[in-house]
């Protein structure tokens, strides 16, 4: 994409709403504008970090075994009334009517409608287990939106939603989603810990926030430290082995992790303070198991093997694509601007000509745009005729993993510069050396 034919509104001055960093860098590098309080308009930077997001959610939803499908954002109040939820769930929830005054809602969430789903097809215990999922826009009515996305009321949320037999299946499927979610933060670049957690307006009987340390973070955590060295699960993990999935949760809950709703300052004051980590934290993901809270009122049930009745057992789990975005610049970033990993950045190089208008560099820029992208290599040209200082700013503020500067002087000696934003290590190649370095690694 060359970057004269972009929509880019990079902002010089951070705007006065912002407190904090991600929000700031976000409207700073034409991520996204407020249209309203706590409801925001993505634009194209933005929107390719969302949908990068969304991406890698929907690739290990679909390895664990989740199946995705698209609900519709207006649900009936009468699904909610029918869960005893609708009277419960407080003035968060955005209440209308229709022209008919039949009552409606913009959905916060989605276990009413999926359980009417699924009562409405599914008969028989040997259709489970199942997993549906999709990737939605919700509203919840902050009382006070802030935070830019990272506390709006509008927002992208994946929500997922486990339908089994019993208690032992349905922790089964509780376990290749913890499992999941685990890889998922990993491929971003995160370090999530799974920390025991209050099931709030949700219900249910287990629960589970995971987490990452940032220094920015909106609450206090507390953890063992032995969670900043435990490994990934692997990609080749069976998800329908349940002793393998059942593993992961209990190396991952086998030491002391808690938010402050659910901190125990004696279980963690028994660590020796070598093990003891208390930081900030940002919720990435939350995960429920709740038995038969929503299928016994909305009576969603399977006739079991022996011939009877009987109320299946759900968990739901979520992961908001829309704030991982801040969550990912809260955990990424300098005083220059965002640092995105490569998985999640928006293009993977930004090629800066420092003299638009001479030949040589002219030549050289189009010549290297054009095979990187014929190689699969996302890059953002900047062509624009502005000095060099306004190139370099930019592509700090943006964050684009590689950065690679063509200018006439280097270019004599036949030699371009290539910059890794993260480290600040900067290497002096050829044209051809650069394409071949880029190209093998797709750009990261």
């Amino acid at each position: 994409m060359r970057l004269s034919n972009y929509f880019l509104p990079i902002l010089r001055e951070t705007p006065k709403e912002a407190e904090i960093v991600s929000h700031r860098l976000m409207l700073r590098a034409g991520m996204l504008r407020q249209e309203s309080a706590g409801i925001y308009a993505w634009l194209p930077l933005g929107l390719r970090v969302l949908n990068k997001i969304n991406a890698i959610v929907r690739e290990e939803q679909n390895r664990a075994g989740a199946i995705e499908m698209l609900m519709p954002t207006i649900q009936s109040a009468d699904l909610w009334r029918e869960s005893n939820r609708y009277d419960d769930y407080g003035k968060e929830m955005l209440r209308i009517k229709d022209r008919h005054e039949r009552e409606m809602l913009f959905g916060p969430t989605n276990e009413e409608m999926v359980t009417e789903i699924f009562r409405a097809y599914v008969r028989s215990y040997k259709d489970l287990p199942l997993n549906l999922y999709h990737i939605q826009w919700k509203f919840r009515d902050e009382v006070r939106p802030r935070f830019g996305v990272m506390r709006s009321r509008e927002f992208l949320m994946k929500d997922a939603y486990s339908f089994d037999l019993d208690q032992a299946s349905a922790e089964h499927s509780y376990a290749r989603m913890f499992t999941a979610y685990l890889r998922t933060f990993a491929r971003m670049g995160l370090k999530a810990i799974p920390m025991r957690a209050d099931t709030g307006p949700i219900g249910g009987k287990l629960s589970h926030e995971f987490i990452i340390l940032a220094s920015t973070g909106e609450s206090e955590v507390f953890c063992h430290k032995d969670f900043l060295d435990f490994d990934v699960p692997p990609a080749d993990i069976d998800f329908n082995d349940a002793k393998a999935v059942g593993g992961v949760v209990d190396k991952w809950t086998s030491r002391y992790a808690a938010t402050s709703d659910m901190h125990d300052a004696s279980a963690f004051g028994a660590l020796s303070s070598d093990d003891q980590v208390s930081a900030r934290g940002i919720e990435v993901g939350h995960i429920f198991y709740f038995g038969t809270k929503y299928s016994e009122p909305m009576r969603a049930v399977v006739n079991g093997p022996d011939g009877k009745e009987t109320p299946v057992h759900m968990g739901s789990y979520g992961i908001g694509p829309s704030r991982l975005v801040a969550a990912l610049i809260e955990a990424n970033h300098d005083d220059a601007g965002i640092i995105w990993p490569a998985a999640v950045a928006p293009f993977h190089v930004g090629l800066a000509n420092l003299k638009v208008g001479d030949a040589a560099t002219d030549a050289a820029c189009v010549d290297l745009y054009a095979k990187l992208t014929n190689a699969g290599v996302e890059v953002l040209y900047d062509d624009r005729d502005e000095r060099p200082g306004a190139k370099f700013a930019t592509l700090d503020l943006i964050g684009l993993p590689t950065q690679v500067i063509v200018g006439p002087k280097g270019l004599a000696e036949g030699k371009i510069e290539m910059k890794d934003r993260r480290t600040g290590a900067r290497e002096t190649l050829s044209p051809d050396e650069v394409f071949n370095k880029l190209a093998s690694s797709g750009g990261a």
